[in-house]
């Protein structure tokens, strides 16, 4: 009886021995796989994991992650990919002083996400727009309410300058850009669309050199 009983303590013991050696091993571990695969698309300035128990990390759960990056920039389909992935933290703070993906570029970009719920934010400059897509004149924001933002564009082709009102919004979970015109939406341009993130809607203010946008989603 003795002997169970000191096998047993002795067992314990070596679990709580295990459990503590994963905790104070496995976020580092985390984090540098987190660092590894975003160094593939920019510049990483910190990366760090909290989750408790630690052993939660084996199977991708976390209960904190925060991340700085001095550049990010991806194709639009590994931007949805990567973001799919963060279904599983409960806590994400990152951000990225210059943030692209295609043809937009975002700056002082940050991403906060709270459960379910996932907030972005960043400035867009009409000299970014501008050198995405060289027709582009300028670019005004003409109004935000309802969870939609009204743009208006001056672009100039063939020597023909032209002034049109484009609405960026929600539709079905995804945001879409559609130009303020007759049968607009025969040339509605999808931003954004993801099974697993519903876009809920997008808003914007003033900025010096542009706005900012914000937008609010949420992770099925």
């Amino acid at each position: 009886m003795r002997r169970t009983s000191l096998i047993a303590a002795g067992v314990l013991l070596l679990v709580i021995v295990l459990l503590g050696v994963a905790q104070l091993v496995l976020p580092g571990i985390a984090a540098q796989n987190i660092r590894d695969r975003l160094s593939r698309s920019g510049k990483v300035l910190d990366v760090q994991v909290s989750a408790f128990p630690a052993i939660e990390l084996l199977w991708h759960d976390a209960d904190k992650v925060v991340v700085r990056m001095a550049s990010y920039r991806s194709n639009p389909s590994t931007l949805s990919q990567n973001l799919v992935q963060v279904g599983n933290v409960g806590s994400l703070d990152a951000s990225a002083a210059e943030f692209s993906a295609g043809l937009l570029t975002l700056r002082d970009a940050t991403l906060h996400k709270q459960g379910n719920k996932i907030t972005a934010t960043g400035t867009v400059t009409e000299a970014d727009l501008r050198a995405s897509l060289p027709i582009l004149d300028a670019v005004h924001l003409v109004s935000s309410s309802n969870g939609a933002i009204t743009l208006q564009g001056t672009a100039t082709v063939f020597g023909i300058t032209a002034t049109v009102n484009a609405t960026v919004r929600a539709q079905n979970g995804a945001l879409i850009v559609a130009p303020d015109v007759p049968f607009g939406g025969l040339a509605t341009i999808t931003l954004f669309s993801n099974p697993k993130i519903a876009v809920e809607g997008v808003s914007a203010a003033p900025a010096p050199g542009g706005f900012t946008l914000t937008s609010q989603a949420l992770v099925h």
